[in-house]
């Protein structure tokens, strides 16, 4: 782990690959039996503000705007948390200052929303006559073009999420925040909501400022990977 230039802990794509999941899940099971404390671990999910691109409804990926200041939206109150994880992006970094001050982030590469190629920073009525943005939208081309496939854009997010998780359960975290983007928290909860919560990737969408709480425990993860309590937050 080390730091960026302004001072926040920074676990990026290569140093995450670097250690094998073997590994990473030894040290997990390893500080987990090490620990008395078991409880639920809280997790609150919560999409950054919003810019000028997100209020203009544009394909905001790989673009770093800032968010719009002050907010057009209310700004809600969340629970003190032990950790916040974020997106390397800007607007990342501002809702975290804005809402866990006292808190310095971990940054993970590997929640940056999807890069949305020849879309980015355009919005349904300027697309809407591509043939193959109706292609995209509807299942049938994996990727924009010249942008990043839904499978990898899932794969590295989960994979940032899952380190973070077993990270924070081996050093007994009680409650910590992902401020990450709409995209990655439907891939996230898509992926790891327990059987009886299971929804599809547009069912979790967030509002600025909004998003989820989850709890899991050592057990419930160690076998199945799985979050639960699942709550809309923040509306």
């Amino acid at each position: 782990m080390r730091l960026n230039a302004r001072g926040a802990n920074r676990l990026d794509a290569s140093a995450v690959r670097s250690q094998s999941k073997a590994y990473a899940w030894y040290a997990f099971m390893r500080g987990f039996r090490s620990s008395s404390r078991a409880p639920d671990m809280e997790l609150l999910l919560i999409r950054h503000a919003p810019t000028f691109g997100n209020l203009e409804k544009r394909y905001i990926g790989r673009t770093d705007e800032p968010i719009v200041q002050p907010p057009p939206v209310p700004i809600p109150s969340y629970p003190q948390v032990e950790r916040v994880y974020i997106s390397p992006m800007l607007r990342c970094r501002q809702t975290a200052r804005l809402l866990f001050r006292n808190c310095e982030p971990f940054v993970l590469d590997g929640l940056r929303e999807c890069d949305f190629g020849v879309f980015e920073g355009k919005n349904y009525a300027q697309l809407c006559a591509d043939s193959q943005y109706r292609a995209w939208i509807a299942g049938e081309l994996d990727a924009p073009p010249d942008g990043e496939s839904t499978p990898a854009f899932r794969f590295r997010c989960c994979e940032a999420f899952e380190n973070a998780v077993c990270m924070s359960l081996r050093d007994n975290i009680a409650r910590a925040a992902f401020v990450a983007h709409g995209g990655t928290l439907m891939a996230i909860l898509e992926r790891y909501a327990n059987a009886r919560e299971a929804q599809g990737f547009y069912a979790w969408q967030a509002a600025p400022l909004c998003g989820w709480a989850a709890k899991t425990t050592p057990d419930a993860w160690r076998r199945e990977q799985a979050l639960f309590d699942i709550q809309p937050i923040g509306g």
